[in-house]
């Protein structure tokens, strides 16, 4: 090992919602803990988070003692996760994700605390976020890394797909730190860590001053960001033209909702002013790569295959046998989505309600 990689530090940016972390953030903290072990290198987890005005002096009230209590249960999980030190970042206006607050709070951070790396998800808002950073720090970013290597020197080296996904390339980096890097969803996994010896960490928690930012815009993107991410979705259900109206995503909702999937669409569909642009799947859309992916009514376009084809399992379903994107499925289905979606609704309620 070399001495001078003993001391690197991993950070990652942890991504969490009302339901609490989200489970990409479990995969990064897994994705560095690999690393780290190799080079002896520390992993830090930063934790931007809401304060009530908690304290530990005894006079907390029991609201702020339930939030203290609730970042103990969190610190706890990256713990045993991988993380060797977790870092709650604390300000009221904390509660939600505006790039502007997460960027300044991780600036004022990273200008005390050292990170050689910092990992944040390929998700809508980590993918915002990295490219703030990078422009701000003046720093190298690579984006969606589908694998992740050490070499001799304690370098690290990020593979990430190119010409929409027909190649890897491999991105190593040099210069100022720290080198961002975001991570595919569904991609690093690790074990699960109850089955691990515990693991002991360090946990701290520190106010942030923030300057001032809108309220109203603060209401605007909670809105915006009530949905599922499709990046980061253990299941898809997408829809193309061969849904034939936009009322019929109802549909697709619906067996969203039973599968507790989010909802995708092809690139036609958010032309068309059917679904927003932040369902899109594709070249010029969001990469996605689910445990199950449900084509309705999807011809397989070139481009569509480039944002969706690293599924695990693709089940397509059209009236054209001989459409394109039977020519990746594990399943497929020769029928009317119109059809065959609530069908498929039907059964698999009946089958997760047993």
């Amino acid at each position: 090992m070399n001495a001078n990689t003993s001391w690197q530090v991993f950070g990652v940016v942890i991504e969490h919602d009302a339901a609490g972390v989200k489970p990409v953030s479990l995969e990064m903290i897994n994705a560095a803990r690999k690393l780290a072990d190799q080079i002896s290198a520390t992993v830090v987890a930063f934790y931007l988070c809401r304060d009530d005005g908690g304290g530990d002096d005894g006079n907390a009230t029991a609201t702020q003692r339930r939030q203290l209590a609730a970042e103990e249960k969190v610190a706890d999980a990256l713990i045993q996760n991988g993380a060797d030190e977790v870092r709650f970042l604390t300000h009221p206006d904390l509660n939600i994700y505006i790039h502007e607050n997460y960027s300044f709070a991780l600036m004022r951070q990273l200008e005390k605390s050292r990170a050689d790396y910092l990992f944040l998800p390929a998700t809508n808002n980590g993918k915002e976020l990295s490219a703030v950073l990078s422009a701000k720090l003046g720093v190298g970013v690579a984006t969606d890394c589908v694998a992740l290597s050490v070499s001799g020197d304690g370098d690290v080296a990020a593979v990430r797909p190119v010409f929409a996904g027909k190649a890897l390339a491999t991105v190593r980096f040099r210069g100022k730190t720290p080198h961002i890097l975001t991570l595919r969803p569904n991609i690093f996994r690790g074990t699960d860590p109850a089955a691990a010896v515990p693991r002991r960490g360090e946990i701290f928690r520190e106010d942030v001053a923030l300057p001032e930012f809108s309220h109203q815009a603060q209401r605007l993107v909670k809105k915006a960001a009530s949905q599922l991410d499709i990046t980061e979705a253990r299941i898809v259900v997408a829809g193309g033209l061969g849904m034939q109206s936009p009322a019929n995503f109802k549909l697709l909702e619906e067996l969203a909702e039973v599968l507790g999937a989010a909802v995708g669409a092809s690139r036609p569909v958010v032309d068309n002013g059917w679904r927003e642009y932040s369902n899109q799947v594709g070249q010029t859309g969001r990469t996605v790569s689910p445990d199950l992916y449900i084509a309705c009514g999807i011809s397989g376009s070139v481009q569509h295959l480039a944002g969706m084809s690293s599924s695990r399992c693709i089940v397509a379903i059209n009236t054209d046998a001989h459409a394109a994107i039977f020519s990746v499925a594990d399943y497929g289905i020769v029928g009317d989505v119109i059809k065959v979606v609530p069908a498929l609704t039907h059964e698999f309620r009946k089958v997760l309600a047993a």
